[in-house]
């Protein structure tokens, strides 16, 4: 996997930097497309289900449980 990439994603009205490997990033516009959605409201939606895991992690979590890994 290469180096992260941050992003800028605004959550609950906070200004917030998600830093990701590209294959994720990747995965996870990937998966917003297919939702229908843009790569914040997933971002949001996947941060409400975290509970007490970093982001980060949630994320990269949500992209293996989405592929069926």
């Amino acid at each position: 996997m290469g180096s992260l990439k941050k992003r800028s994603v605004n959550l609950a009205g906070h200004a917030t930097s998600l830093a990701l490997e590209p294959e994720f990033w990747a995965a996870l516009d990937g998966i917003a497309k297919q939702d229908a959605i843009s790569i914040a409201a997933l971002i949001q939606r996947i941060d409400v289900g975290r509970g007490e895991r970093p982001l980060a992690s949630a994320c990269r979590v949500y992209a293996l449980e989405r592929a069926g890994a």
